[in-house]
């Protein structure tokens, strides 16, 4: 049976032994969180969408991500609140999800808790 995801409200919460897991996380999918991911490579990240803003900087992580083969989707702000990993586990829509990520299976449009039941 896999372990449960890991819950983190800021991805600054991230520590060595999270790798290999998937990492929930209630931070913004921006830029600045893509260090952070690469310093402890998971199954899989997940993030905010945080509206998505300008120039798709709510999601830019996913893209950085996906260039190193690290696996991360955003989940709609609409459906989870920013900074709060459980209610992103509870009720997240995935609005973004990179090639990694659609590698493993996951898919936009689709409840976060229905593509990790399948991972």
């Amino acid at each position: 049976m896999p372990a449960p995801p890991v819950l983190l409200d800021s991805i600054t919460q991230v520590r060595a032994e999270h790798a290999g897991r998937v990492v929930v996380t209630g931070s913004h999918g921006g830029a600045s969180v893509a260090p952070y991911a690469l310093a402890v490579r998971s199954t899989l990240y997940v993030f905010n969408d945080a509206g998505i803003g300008k120039e798709e900087a709510g999601v830019a992580a996913l893209a950085l991500l996906d260039a190193q083969g690290q696996a991360a989707v955003a989940v709609a702000h609409t459906s989870a609140r920013i900074g709060e990993a459980q209610d992103a586990l509870a009720g997240g829509i995935v609005s973004r999800v990179n090639r990694a990520a659609a590698a493993l299976g996951v898919r936009a449009g689709e409840p976060l808790s229905v593509a990790l039941a399948r991972l």
